[in-house]
């Protein structure tokens, strides 16, 4: 049965449904009141309506605009609605003051006496999700969402925030689901600038599920979406969304490259990623050999306050990048990721227990590296992550898989060329092989190309098979 929406009168504030004597006390005209309600609610709407396409910072009158609504006596649909949107103009322009307004949007929502009221739905889902609380998406407003008569372009952005809540809480297939459904509703309501955020999110869930081909085509559509809407928004984030794609190929550099620049712009503050990327690309530097820009990396940056996510691991990791061969470092590293065990830390988790047993691999620690890449592992298969899961695959079948082959000191083969074919032998592809040697597939390439000449072989079959032939004597 659908609720019915009770509206607010003199006498209620919006918190709970008691009486507010503040309120009771306050003589405003009924007719003035669902005047301002009325006015509040145009202007709200305007704000969702922009909010893909206009800068942070221009939405700042909107905020003004409904603080002149609010007055002294704000009933409780329009504090909802100043709440909002001052908590997520905020957040965009990274406000102190942001959170405490989405805390108190969330609330004031009611579900027995807003749920089945649209806009007001949509602005406690918006709130949700810029508060960092993507898991509350679906436990608050799922079936609210799903009994709710609402136009097209509506229902497209419902349906693209609760995708993303899914996603970015660790359901992948829920949330590749609703982004999918999103997509086509905002086709069918000819709202570019909608399918363009929904098509952004659906890249990455794309990449991180394993269809490389569909990510890449969406990334592409996205792109062009957001440029027909001249989405701001959306174009900001659509390199965050690159990253799984490059990661999940194996592209080192290109991966690197996105990530410097979501390092350099800032972008990831809406995600919860601020930290993380950069984080990951000191990483990189530090495995790299260069531990003077590593350390530049994070010299400026505190650590985060705890309800951050992943910020319980962060002091561990910061720790580890500037010492990442040292058995103390890395087991002080490992033993952080326990307080990781919130929804939206659940692909944190794992990518950091990726980078860390790779890296014991890389060293020799056998134990060490198959007992984390099986926690990526399982972590990862558990959120339908098949993208990364295979990436840590192959690195775990390297270490646990059939043994390596023996080493043929025979063979006119420079030891790269050796390690290169080494690892082809054994099942890895080319983007495997570069990312288990630090190189680039363009190299991998390069030394295959010559073993085959050496070696007088014409495929990686042949290639195994004369690896595993016995030296001549």
């Amino acid at each position: 049965m659908r609720m019915m929406l009770r509206r607010t009168g003199p006498g209620r504030c919006g918190f709970t449904r008691g009486r507010c004597p503040a309120l009771e006390s306050a003589t405003v005209p009924t007719d003035a009141t669902d005047e301002r309600v009325a006015a509040a609610r145009a202007v709200a709407e305007s704000f969702l309506d922009d909010a893909r396409t206009a800068d942070p910072t221009a939405l700042q009158a909107t905020v003004r605009r409904l603080e002149e609504l609010r007055g002294r006596a704000p009933a409780g649909e329009v504090e909802l609605l100043y709440r909002t949107v001052a908590g997520v103009v905020g957040v965009r322009t990274r406000q102190p003051y942001a959170s405490r307004h989405l805390d108190t949007a969330l609330r004031l929502f009611d579900p027995d006496r807003y749920g089945a009221d649209g806009l007001l739905l949509e602005c406690a889902l918006l709130c949700a999700l810029s508060a960092i609380r993507p898991h509350e998406a679906r436990t608050r407003f799922a079936d609210l969402v799903d009994r709710l008569a609402a136009p097209p372009a509506r229902r497209a952005r419902l349906l693209t925030m609760l995708g993303l809540g899914d996603a970015w809480s660790g359901d992948l297939v829920r949330g590749q689901d609703m982004l999918a459904r999103a997509r086509l509703l905002a086709i069918e309501a000819g709202r570019v600038e909608i399918q363009a955020e929904a098509t952004s999110f659906l890249a990455k869930v794309e990449a991180l599920r394993g269809d490389t081909a569909a990510a890449g085509a969406y990334l592409g559509e996205a792109r062009d979406l957001a440029a027909r809407a001249a989405s701001s928004w959306v174009a900001a984030h659509i390199a965050e969304c690159a990253v799984p794609l490059h990661l999940v190929n194996g592209d080192v550099q290109a991966w690197a490259g996105v990530l410097e620049f979501l390092v350099g712009t800032n972008v990831g503050a809406n995600s919860g990623l601020f930290y993380e990327h950069r984080w990951e690309l000191a990483t990189h530097r530090a495995l790299s050999g260069d531990a003077q820009a590593a350390l530049a990396l994070l010299a400026a940056v505190p650590d985060p306050p705890l309800e951050w996510p992943g910020a319980p691991a962060l002091p561990a990791w910061r720790q580890w990048i500037s010492a990442p061969d040292d058995p103390e470092a890395m087991a002080r590293f490992e033993r952080s990721l326990t307080g990781l065990n919130r929804p939206v830390e659940r692909l944190s988790r794992a990518r950091m227990a990726w980078l860390l047993g790779e890296r014991h691999a890389r060293l020799g620690r056998r134990a060490d590296a198959i007992r984390l890449l099986e926690t990526a592992a399982s972590g990862y298969a558990a959120m339908g992550a098949g993208g990364p899961l295979a990436r840590v695959t192959a690195v775990l079948d390297s270490v646990t898989g059939p043994a390596a082959l023996p080493v043929r000191h025979d063979l006119s083969l420079t030891p790269t060329e050796l390690r290169v074919a080494q690892s082809v032998a054994m099942g890895l592809s080319n983007r495997e092989t570069a990312a288990q040697l630090g190189v680039s597939a363009k190299t991998v390439e390069f030394h295959l190309a010559n073993i085959f000449r050496k070696l007088a072989v014409r495929n990686r079959t042949e290639l195994a098979a004369s690896l595993g032939r016995p030296a001549r004597t």
